[in-house]
């Protein structure tokens, strides 16, 4: 079953090998604006029906992101695309196979649930492995395979359910055998006088518990609750298995040890990296500032300089609010500031006595929902001036960084909040152009918002962006003001920033895009569930006009 699995894993893995090669070989070839067209014709038909049916299908029509809800309140969660559920599926189907191939069903029925057991047991804990390791904030697949960490997400959550079965199936089994031979009575028996029995059922108890309180539902209602409730649960039912195994010495018991190396290894790299970039000579701290539209601009002045790559995304500690619970968010902005320090107490103008220590801002905009995020905006809305400053604690950067150089056409849509994941690729598309290091030479920044005042959330950051050298020879942005309380706020500042009343009709501006495009094409999308669904069915129907990449954005839990 391992074995089946690095196989499968290689295909995403050769996948994202070539295309890493194929966009380096892109960018090259593509910084002469004449060699652009060699990127710009449309796939093969079999390339375009392969990315239409299989990478970028949804499972039946156009849903994928769009949630399920049952009210406001209650969210069942997302479809899968078409390829992980083939993934999902395919995993789940050689699973039962391996638990059911080649058992002798002619035989008694006590010696069949004994093989039974045994391989339920056995599979239970392998798939114990890879349940943790794509658990873990510090998973090495997302940049080896460049795979989002939602998609990752999901294949763990099935991956538990099928741990969870096992297990139940590995105890049914047991408890059937014993009750046919000596009667329910030496199945309680067992549990109350054996350690090894006991661990054992220790463990499953812990693994139901993990499957009943894991629903999207509970999940997205309860959510920090759940958390805790889910890290110590997996934590008995780790230790409970591990004696239970530890008893006969069972070779499954090395699956246990792998997972306990790799849970302290994820839980010690995030200890570090927390004391890595918090401690220095002053601790992190976080200027929160209430805005318009219910949401909050947080900047952090770290304590030592941070790199940051656009797509990445931190999470946020902030004691006085949440205790120790952390929070992720998307960086929307980086700023490096040096800050003039003087050797002595009086002034002095030599340049030995002075100087100059550099410290990394990160920004992130916090949209307000319940919990954690509903404290902190009331905080700052409280707070004189609507301002506030806090100590926190940061960890990161993590995700998967999207390099969109070597596109010649970049369109990058958001909605509402999603406006931080676009506006660093933008800064830096901009900034690239400018200095002739990328292949980009056409970006089309969309945006729908509510109401003109969630303009607040970036004003600052794309006046930066607005004021930059050679800005208007690629940059256009349109804004889509979907609620608008009078046209009065419809107003377009230039011809390269423009406003409009309603929707954003995704169709329409693809084709637009199309008709005008240099090179090859990156349509990129973080909003809502509908949002997304409608940029993924839009790209999808006009694969054969054009050489588009669809690159989508989507945090799920």
């Amino acid at each position: 079953m391992m074995a089946s699995l690095a196989a499968f894993a290689a295909l995403p893995f050769l996948y994202r090998f070539c295309c890493v090669v194929y966009a380096r070989v892109r960018l090259l070839v593509s910084l002469s604006s004449e060699n652009q067209r060699f990127f710009a014709e449309p796939p093969s038909a079999w390339a375009s029906l392969i990315k239409k049916h299989v990478i970028y299908s949804p499972l039946f029509r156009v849903r994928h992101n769009r949630e399920f809800r049952l009210s406001a309140a209650v969210n069942v969660g997302t479809l899968p695309s078409r390829f992980q559920a083939f993934f999902l599926v395919g995993y789940l189907a050689g699973n039962i196979v391996f638990c059911t191939l080649m058992i002798d069903y002619t035989e008694d029925t006590t010696s069949m649930l004994g093989e039974v057991r045994n391989r339920t047991g056995v599979l239970a804990a392998a798939n114990m492995v890879p349940l943790f390791l794509l658990a873990g904030r510090n998973n090495p697949l997302i940049q080896l395979m460049g795979i989002p960490f939602d998609t990752y997400n999901l294949i763990h959550r099935w991956l538990g359910r099928i741990v969870v079965l096992e297990a139940i199936a590995h105890t049914s089994c047991w408890a059937a055998a014993k009750a046919m031979k000596s009667g329910w009575e030496v199945v309680a028996k067992a549990i109350n006088a054996s350690p090894f029995i006991r661990f054992g059922f220790t463990s499953v108890v812990c693994f139901l518990f993990l499957i009943l309180h894991s629903p999207s539902a509970l999940r997205h209602a309860f959510y920090e609750t759940f958390l805790v409730l889910h890290i110590m649960a997996a934590a008995l039912a780790v230790i409970a298995l591990y004696y239970h195994l530890a008893f006969k010495g069972y070779p499954s018991l090395r699956h246990v040890k792998i997972v306990i190396a790799l849970w302290a290894f994820d839980r010690g790299l995030r200890l570090l990296r927390v004391l890595y970039r918090n401690v220095g000579r002053k601790m992190t701290r976080a200027t929160c500032e209430a805005l318009p539209g219910d949401a909050v601009r947080v900047t952090l002045h770290l304590a030592r300089p941070w790199t940051f790559k656009p797509g990445q995304h931190l999470y946020l500690y902030m004691p006085r609010l949440a205790l120790w619970t952390s929070h992720p968010f998307t960086i929307s902005w980086s700023e490096d500031e040096q800050h003039v320090k003087f050797d002595d107490e009086k002034l002095s103008l030599h340049r030995q006595d002075i100087t100059h220590v550099s410290r990394t801002t990160l920004s992130l905009i916090i949209r307000r929902r319940t919990g954690f995020t509903n404290t902190l905006y009331k905080k700052a809305c409280d707070a004189p001036e609507r301002i506030f400053t806090t100590r926190a604690l940061v960890e990161g950067p993590y995700g998967k960084i999207d390099t969109l150089g070597s596109y010649g056409t970049v369109v990058l849509i958001a909605s509402g909040v999603g406006i931080t994941h676009p506006v660093p690729h933008v800064r830096e598309l901009v900034d690239g152009y400018a200095k002739g290091t990328v292949a980009t030479r056409r970006i089309t920044l969309v945006w729908a918002i509510p109401n003109p005042e969630h303009l607040e959330w970036i004003r600052p950051w794309m006046t930066d962006i607005l004021s930059m050298e050679k800005r208007r020879d690629v940059l256009r942005v349109l804004l889509f003001v979907t609620r608008p309380t009078s046209t009065r706020e419809i107003h377009s500042p230039s011809a390269t920033v423009q406003m409009f009343p309603g929707r954003p009709n995704i169709d329409t501006l693809l084709d637009a895009e199309i008709d005008q495009k240099m090179g090859k094409m990156a349509v990129m999308v973080c909003g809502n569930g509908s949002l997304s669904d409608d940029v993924r069915r839009a790209v999808r129907e006009k694969i054969h006009r054009a050489n588009i990449d669809l690159i989508e954005e989507a945090f799920s839990w």
